[in-house]
């Protein structure tokens, strides 16, 4: 599958992904490769200043201390290998006239008239310390005087051996940089690519169900991470969604078998209204009366069957409310509309509910107790303990075939089919329990009679 989503997801995702650990770990290398050659490179010139600020102090140290000329710094056995190798500078001498003596010539730097100066200077030890620059190359100088006119020594460091070290070190550096880059930017795709790759096929999942509505599809949900809780949550709600398709299905065939009775009914009345003014009396009542009857066992089942959605759908907010208080007022008005005794024992047990839909179920469990106890001989017991309601009464009981199926939708028992109702009462109360994270439950009772009630998740 190719669609626009997935191609947007899939380049955009792991390019992004490559390039921001590319981008992460190239400023991190540089910062640290920066920071490292600074380092080094302050490091090394210091050592290089060192050893020269050495030279030149050894040099003047020795100077003062002796009489020294020029040709003392020639040979291998002179002051120049004697003073000055082990700190790595050179020393040149310079004659009365500054001009420097061949022998002892290795960077022939041409004298200035400093230099001059102080090669006929009385004074020994005098200094000239700066930079200079022959042929492109760099050189650290000090000339110091002989004294008595004597001549001068030039003490001499190459700076361009340290300037090649240190841009070799900023290639090697440079180098590794780019190698971390090209790395990081590599391990950023494969990771992209592993995450991706997830979601690409939860995409597809999500692409496949909106195109043809298909539920039943498999859900990539492996792992623990983001990306393995995101198909997880997906595959709930897709089983959700097709336990709710499913419960809306099997409402519509319920329904619509349970309204075929009524309304053949009704149409096979109305087809005898024409005739009514050539019926006896007795037949004409009694049409009327059916009519009336149908009337409302149809009105009673559309009633339920837009309280059983309206529950599916539960759009009520939970709030706290005491059990006690909405058993008492559902009991109550059972009271009034079926004129039966009905008593309530309850606690003070405050749940987390939805008011209406508690009432709603209290009710139908009390019109059900009602219905079977038509003859009244003993109250209807309303019992509240926690989360817990039972309504008892003591009517015929419940035939054991029959209690695995009183909640289901429109399911009539044998001795219940001549009474009034559509079977959609107790399926109400069950819908309500379950979306309260409770239970329903139907039980006969000692001594005869049932125990119908549920329970809520406290």
């Amino acid at each position: 599958m190719t669609g626009p989503g997935r191609f947007r997801l899939r380049p955009g995702l792991r390019t992004t992904l490559s390039l921001a650990f590319a981008a992460m770990a190239a400023l991190v290398a540089v910062l640290i490769g920066a920071l490292g050659y600074h380092a080094a490179a302050r490091l090394i010139r210091d050592d290089e200043k060192a050893d020269f600020t050495a030279a030149v102090h050894s040099v003047r140290d020795q100077v003062g201390r002796e009489t020294l000329f020029p040709g003392d710094f020639n040979g291998p056995s002179g002051l120049n290998e004697e003073l000055l190798r082990p700190i790595r500078v050179t020393a040149q001498s310079l004659n009365p006239d500054g001009v420097m003596l061949p022998a002892t010539a290795r960077f022939n730097l041409p004298s200035t008239t400093g230099d001059r100066e102080l090669a006929r200077s009385g004074t020994p030890a005098r200094t000239l310390i700066g930079l200079r620059r022959l042929d492109g190359d760099s050189y650290r100088v000090a000339v110091i005087s002989l004294g008595g006119g004597r001549g001068a020594v030039q003490i001499v460091q190459q700076l361009g051996e340290v300037e090649e070290l240190l841009a070799t070190l900023r290639e090697r550096m440079a180098g590794v940089v780019a190698a971390v880059v090209v790395t990081a930017g590599g391990a950023g795709w494969l990771l992209a690519r592993r995450i991706s790759g997830r979601l690409v096929r939860l995409t597809d999942v999500a692409e496949l169900v909106a195109a043809n509505g298909r539920l039943d599809v498999p859900v990539p949900a492996a792992g623990n991470d983001e990306v393995g809780r995101l198909g997880r949550a997906f595959d709930r709600m897709l089983g959700r969604l097709a336990t709710a398709k499913d419960n809306q299905r099997r409402l519509v065939q319920d329904a619509g078998h349970e309204l075929r009775t009524p309304l053949t009914s009704l149409r096979t009345n109305l087809a005898v209204l024409p005739s009514l003014d050539r019926l006896p009396p007795a037949e004409r009542i009694a049409l009327m009366d059916d009519l009336a009857e149908e009337a409302r066992e149809l009105t009673a089942l559309v009633d339920e069957l837009v309280a059983l959605a309206a529950e599916q759908k539960a759009n009520e907010e939970p709030v706290d409310v005491v059990l006690a208080d909405i058993v008492r007022e559902a009991a109550a008005q059972a009271r009034r509309r079926t004129g039966r005794e009905i008593t309530v024992e309850a606690d003070d047990t405050v749940v987390t509910a939805r008011a209406d839909a508690l009432a709603r179920a209290v009710g139908n469990l009390l019109d059900n107790a009602a219905k079977f106890d038509p003859a009244g001989a003993a109250p209807i017991d309303v019992v509240v303990r926690g989360p817990r309601v039972e309504v008892r009464d003591r009517g015929p009981g419940i035939d054991p075939a029959d209690l695995e199926h009183v909640f289901d939708r429109f399911y009539r028992a044998t001795a219940a089919r001549s009474l009034p109702g559509s079977g959609l009462g107790l399926a109400i109360v069950h819908e309500v329990a379950h979306s309260h994270g409770g239970t329903a439950f139907a039980v006969n009772r000692d001594g005869g009679g049932a125990v119908i009630g549920f329970t809520l998740d406290d």
